[in-house]
């Protein structure tokens, strides 16, 4: 027999009607829905996120498909994978359905669905309607048995995954109905290319054919209902993340990782500088409220929240876009709270781990300004005194500016007065220029320079703070104010290099100020020093111990560097013994987003919960390459228990103790 079905089986033409007068209906309420949604991300200030389309809809077409954000973030990944990719080929095979019989059967005495290619189908749909429906149990058992921490449940949850458990199972009755009564026992080999089905078709056989066709229409029409109920409610409900989640491949910005919109201060007409009221905010962080499945995963990673801080990206996500649905969207800062916003230290794991692309710390940035610029508000008193001695001393600590040099006193280091005629301009930082346990890696950095015969020079007074955890605290204005200072020293130095040994300077150099026109190729020290080692222009005579490395945030999420660190490490002779949490997927110190200005008064300090993480590989030393880190570590140290010790060092210490002096 020739392997191939009738099409609507046992269903008359008159209900064949209806079904398209129904799908055109379930359609048109599906559209005017996401019109509604469309109306509301317009609220949100414009923003150009359709550049690039070509490789933009590439992009999408990709993630999409592949299911790769999914699939890479752990628990309930591959499950949701499953569930999208079984309704995915559902989707396929009702379309083929639908052209077989109102194009190619009508139009062309073509028949698609025979032979081996309907053996195919046929197996291929039922293994996905199979692994879609064990998927969708798998994520059940997750959601209302396990019940992770963060990942909130409400009785439309439960609605949702019974609705999508209802299409599936009708649609295998469906199946099973129609083989009791027209393969099972016909035509046994074609069946068995539907095994599942067959499976379905078993309870059917002994019943009379009338009643098997009656219960056949009847779930047919069910299925019809659950299918176009489905349709209509996904952009009322949070079904519609079908859409935005993938959407957000499509609209990810293009801008290396971590840029923030500058802000034009010398634009009079601007009455209103960061977002106090939803409509401050783009068009896109409108989007993303609608693109956030609510899966936790965010603040599962969130340093602020595991600690005990007021801050869950999730709830900034969704606490925008209740208030995006009132009618003047006012108070957003109220509704996010305070203390959530001044909590975050922008380490970027949310963003990193989001399955959505959402992009959660450019909105807390846009409400931090609302705050700093708008009311003139900071953290604590004590984060107000920093950005005032910042304005005043160009560093943080109140001290003089002409100090700022006194450090290389004694070393091989020039500061500028004229041209600089030195192989790199050393951007110090304010930690490496006043605060005496980070002078001694610059002292190391120095020595490095010295045994490689790189010769060094400073812009000394000249150097001011970089701007970057003022910028972070929403305090925009400051920020250009220092950055505007340094182009002009850097510019006026002449300088061909510039390399840093701190990742927030390095990251403010390398990209923010390249916006304020500063276009000079800066480098972070540690893959400096590789590339010293590499090119066999610094000798080490390698220690042997163990130890750990700590990844700075700016440097192995924001700038991608992680393995160049590791490689000078082992090139000083340490067995590197990896903490749970690290490379990209690391775990912040704490000090980021302005957060090493202002005090922690809430919850349990962050940078405990990473010597926490450390003192488990049972290394005694803790390795990072960070000013900002460096100082968390030295002050959670002073409140450690003696009988665990652990010494904090700079990678630039580890190396300068390892040079071969011969």
């Amino acid at each position: 027999m020739e392997a191939t079905r009738e099409i609507y089986w046992n269903i008359d033409h008159g209900t064949v009607a209806l079904m398209y007068l129904m799908a055109l209906a379930a359609v048109a309420v599906m559209v005017y829905g996401f019109r509604e949604r469309i109306a509301l991300w317009q609220k949100g200030k414009s923003l150009d996120r359709f550049d690039h389309l070509q490789q933009r809809l590439a992009h999408f077409i990709t993630d999409a498909l592949s299911q790769r954000k999914v699939l890479n973030v752990m628990q309930g990944g591959l499950p949701h994978a499953l569930l999208f990719w079984g309704f995915l080929l559902l989707f396929i095979g009702t379309v083929l359905v639908m052209l077989q019989a109102d194009l190619l059967a009508p139009l062309f005495s073509v028949n698609l669905l025979s032979g081996d290619f309907y053996r195919l189908y046929s197996f291929v749909l039922d293994l996905a309607g199979l692994a879609a429906m064990l998927a969708l149990a798998a994520l059940a058992v997750r959601r209302f048995i396990i019940k992770p921490a963060g990942l909130e449940t409400s009785s439309a949850d439960v609605a949702i995954h019974l609705l999508l458990f209802a299409i599936l199972f009708s649609g295998f009755l469906i199946e099973g109905a129609r083989m009791a009564v027209t393969e099972v026992r016909d035509n046994p080999a074609l069946a068995a290319w539907s095994p599942v089905g067959a499976v379905f078709a078993r309870p059917f056989l002994g019943m009379d054919e009338h009643l098997v066709r009656g219960a056949h229409k009847g779930f047919w029409l069910l299925h019809l209902l659950f299918g176009l109920g489905f349709l209509a409610v996904i952009p009322r409900t949070k079904l519609r993340h079908l859409a935005t989640t993938s959407g957000g491949s499509l609209l990810e910005p293009h801008e290396p990782t971590g840029t923030y919109s500058a802000i034009d201060l010398e634009d009079e007409h601007i009455e209103q500088f960061g977002a106090s009221v939803v409509s401050d905010l783009s068009w896109k962080d409108l989007f993303d409220t609608d693109a956030c499945m609510q899966c936790g995963r965010c603040q599962q990673r969130c340093p602020a929240h595991l600690t005990g801080k007021p801050l869950s990206p999730m709830k900034v996500i969704t606490d925008i876009g209740e208030l995006a649905g009132n009618e003047n969207g006012k108070g957003l800062v109220e509704k996010v709270s305070r203390d959530a916003l001044w909590s975050c230290t922008t380490c970027r794991a949310c963003e990193q781990i989001c399955p959505a692309s959402i992009e959660h710390i450019g909105k807390i940035i846009e409400m931090r300004r609302s705050l700093a610029l708008m009311e003139g508000e900071f953290p604590g008193d004590e984060a107000r005194r920093a950005c005032e001695a910042i304005e005043v001393n160009g560093n943080p600590f109140g001290l003089s500016a002409t100090s700022r040099g006194d450090w290389a006193k004694g070393l091989p280091v020039s500061i500028i007065k004229g041209k600089c005629d030195a192989d790199i301009l050393y951007f110090t930082g304010c930690y490496a220029s006043h605060d005496p346990r980070n002078r001694k890696v610059a002292e190391s950095f120095v020595r490095i320079c010295e045994a490689a015969g790189v010769t060094v020079a400073i812009l000394g007074g000249a150097e001011r703070c970089c701007g970057e955890p003022a910028r972070k605290l929403g305090n925009e204005y400051l920020y250009r104010m220092v950055a505007d200072s340094n182009i002009e020293a850097i510019r006026a130095s002449g300088a061909r290099r510039i390399v840093t040994a701190c990742p927030h300077c390095f990251n403010t150099l390398a990209r923010d100020y390249r916006e304020l026109g500063l276009d000079l190729p800066v480098e972070h020290h540690s893959t400096f020093i590789a590339r010293l080692i590499n090119d066999g222009k610094l000798k080490l005579k390698p220690e042997r111990f163990t130890a750990t490395f700590h990844d700075s945030c700016y440097l192995a999420r924001y700038q991608e560097i992680a393995e160049e660190p590791r490689e000078v490490v082992r090139a000083a002779g340490i067995k590197l013994v990896e903490m749970a949490a690290f490379g990209k997927n690391g775990f912040c110190c704490g000090a980021g987003g302005g957060r090493i200005l202002a005090e922690e008064k809430l919850g349990t300090p962050i940078v405990d919960e990473r010597l926490r993480q450390a003192r488990q590989t049972g290394a005694k030393s803790l390795v990072s390459a960070c000013p900002f880190c460096l100082s968390m570590f030295e002050d959670g140290l002073k409140r450690a228990d003696s009988r665990e010790p652990i010494k904090a060092y700079d990678l630039a210490e580890i190396v300068a103790r390892s040079i071969d002096r011969k």
